[in-house]
C-alpha cells in the first residue's frame, strides 16, 4: 500500500512540475578572462572569448536546470620559474592557448525579478592545445578539466546578461608533479533564449 502511495505522490509531483515547466534553447556569446594559476604562469588575467548554446529547464517558478556547450578559450605567459619546473623547455615555449569545449550544468535560482543565481559543477574537453608546449612529443596539458561555476544572470524578456567566476579544481598539467596548473575565468556574456 505504501508503494503504491508513494508512487503516486512521485507521479502527481512530476506532473505538476510538467505543467509549470518551461523549456528555452538559446545562443549567447562574451568575453573569457582567464588564467592558469601555478608558479610556473605569470599571475594575470588574459582575454579571449567564448561562444555557445544553452538549455533552460524550468522547474516551477524560480528554479531551473541550465546544461550549455560552450566553446572558451584560455591564454596564459609563462613565468620565469616555468624553465625552473620544467628545465627541458625551450625560451621560445612562453604562451599557452588552450580552446576547451566546456559543459556547465547549473542549477539556477530567481531571486527576485530579473536578478538569477546560478552555480554547478563544469566539464572541459580540451579541443586544440598550443603546439609551442610539447617536449618531445609528450602534450603539457591533460584532456580534460573539471570546475566549479558561479554567479549571476539578468532575465530580461528573451535577452541574458552573465556575469560568472569559473575555479579549475582539478591539475591540467601533464608534464610535472612540481607544479599544479588550474584553470580561472571570469566570463562576462550576453544571450537570447527562444
Amino acid at each position: 500500500m505504501t508503494n503504491r502511495v508513494f508512487i503516486i505522490a512521485v507521479v502527481a509531483l512530476f506532473s505538476t512540475l510538467s505543467v509549470k515547466a518551461q523549456f528555452h534553447i538559446g545562443v549567447k556569446a562574451g568575453v573569457n578572462a582567464g588564467k592558469i594559476t601555478g608558479k610556473s604562469f605569470k599571475e594575470e588575467f588574459n582575454y579571449s572569448y567564448l561562444a555557445g548554446g544553452f538549455a533552460e529547464i524550468g522547474l516551477g517558478d524560480k528554479f531551473s536546470i541550465n546544461p550549455e556547450v560552450l566553446f572558451s578559450q584560455t591564454t596564459a605567459t609563462t613565468d620565469t620559474s616555468f624553465t625552473n619546473t620544467l628545465p627541458n623547455f625551450k625560451n621560445d615555449q612562453l604562451k599557452a592557448k588552450l580552446n576547451y569545449l566546456s559543459i556547465p550544468i547549473l542549477v539556477n535560482m530567481r531571486l527576485f525579478g530579473p536578478l538569477h543565481i546560478e552555480a554547478g559543477p563544469q566539464f572541459g574537453i580540451i579541443m586544440n592545445k598550443d603546439k609551442k608546449l610539447l617536449d618531445n612529443g609528450k602534450d603539457a596539458f591533460k584532456k580534460g578539466d573539471f570546475s566549479m561555476v558561479g554567479g549571476a544572470s539578468l532575465h530580461i524578456s528573451a535577452f541574458r546578461v552573465a556575469a560568472r567566476y569559473v575555479i579549475g579544481l582539478s591539475d591540467v598539467s601533464q608534464v610535472t608533479n612540481q607544479d599544479q596548473w588550474k584553470n580561472q575565468a571570469l566570463q562576462l556574456s550576453v544571450g537570447v533564449a527562444f
